[in-house]
């Protein structure tokens, strides 16, 4: 596993594909699921989704840490939409929230951070003839990335500290440490941005 948590090593043909191709991927097929209205299309892209990660051959522990905090989220969302708008309805909005994040969620995992930095630069190398350099380009992406995967481990981290304490029940007792932890984060993170030298031109 890399530092950021994120990516699962292997040698399936989903990791030795490009980092730019699995990214332009991935940006395709949010743009087909949001365009499809039929909960049975849908359900295929789903499909299409679980596929991707039996072909990755991820071991199953990270599959679920990967998907284990969506199921709330979706089961949250389906009930709300449901009760407003309706079976169909609800339906639809359930499968691209599934569908999206579960290919974000396998993309982090067969794409080092690494790699797909490096594609983002050559890919934005023609922007640099109006004065915009590739190599902030990529180091947003690689920041953005890292910031996913640090909130994500703090919050884990947190709500097992919560949990250890029989807490679990308590906003404070998860939303005072996390916020401290973040800030931290943000500080150190600044600190090695600034020791670097990003920012100086």
């Amino acid at each position: 596993m890399s530092p950021l948590g994120l990516y699962e090593p292997g040698s399936s043909p989903l990791h030795r594909l490009g980092a730019g191709w699995k990214f332009l991927t991935l940006l395709g097929f949010a743009v087909l699921i949001f365009v499809l209205r039929s909960p049975l299309a849908l359900a295929g892209c789903v499909v299409g989704v679980a596929v991707g990660y039996l072909v990755a051959r991820l071991p199953l522990r990270r599959c679920w840490q990967a998907t284990r905090l969506l199921i709330p989220l979706v089961l949250l969302v389906f009930l709300l939409q449901w009760w407003m708008l309706g079976l169909d309805s609800a339906a639809v909005v359930c499968l691209r929230l599934l569908g999206a994040l579960g290919a974000a969620n396998l993309f982090t995992l067969t794409t080092r951070v690494d790699d797909l930095v490096t594609a983002v630069e050559r890919g934005a190398g023609p922007a640099r003839r109006f004065g915009i350099r590739p190599e902030r380009i990529g180091l947003l992406v690689g920041l953005t990335l890292q910031a996913v995967a640090a909130l994500s481990t703090i919050a884990t981290q947190v709500r097992e500290a919560q949990r250890a304490r029989n807490a679990e029940r308590s906003i404070s007792a998860f939303a005072v440490p996390f916020l401290v932890r973040t800030l931290r984060h943000s500080d150190e993170l600044g600190e090695a941005l600034a020791a670097r030298g990003v920012g100086d031109d």
